[in-house]
């Protein structure tokens, strides 16, 4: 099943597409601020290995035009709960353990998100981003298993991982992807071991 999502704000309106197979090993939010080639081959390889994906672009088509909208985490991280309220209330996504896949300046919205809906937010994985911009106390209550991936030159993304890994109470992995490696085969083993509801395999 394939169906559009849209999400109206005070700043344009957000789009979506889901893709749901007919028993989804769970459901992978992959959320960034504009549709990245990488993004799509993550989403591709998730689906295929049997899980329901929802891909929302977090920027409207105005707000891709400033470089300052993307670095508004506040604004991301209500647009993200506002999204996990629709997934909560429609009936094609409510019954689906939940884990989210974020990317670049996206993740420090992902951690607060998953921390204050922590009995929604089963798992997480993020690739790249200042994960130190979700704030002290956003690290110190998320609850959901955390899987970081940097690209090797990420030099500044690594250190501000390094810097908050100290206040994350969740348990947290690194992972360090080759030139060229595939993402989603480090998202899917995480999400086999930590999405419940997971039948495995």
């Amino acid at each position: 099943m394939n169906r559009y999502f849209s999400l109206s704000t005070p700043h344009g309106s957000l789009h979506g597409h889901l893709e749901r197979p007919d028993h989804p090993r769970g459901l992978v939010l992959v959320a960034s601020v504009h549709n990245a080639l990488a993004d799509s081959v993550i989403a591709a390889n998730l689906a295929a290995r049997n899980y329901a994906i929802l891909r929302m672009e977090l920027l409207t088509a105005q707000e891709t035009h400033f470089v300052d909208a993307a670095q508004n985490v506040p604004r991301l991280s209500q647009r993200l709960l506002d999204i996990l309220d629709l997934i909560r209330e429609d009936g094609d996504t409510l019954d689906l353990p939940l884990a989210i896949f974020a990317t670049g300046e996206v993740t420090p919205a992902a951690i607060r998100v998953a921390a204050r809906r922590d009995l929604q937010v089963r798992a997480l994985a993020c690739h790249g981003g200042l994960i130190d911009r979700a704030g002290l106390e956003a690290l110190q209550l998320m609850s959901a298993p955390l899987l970081m991936l940097f690209d090797a030159a990420e030099v500044v993304e690594k250190a501000a991982y390094q810097r908050a890994r100290t206040h994350l109470k969740a348990l947290s992995e690194e992972r360090i992807l080759a030139i060229g490696e595939d993402a989603s085969l480090h998202v899917a083993a995480w999400l086999c071991m930590h999405l419940r509801g997971d039948t495995g395999g």
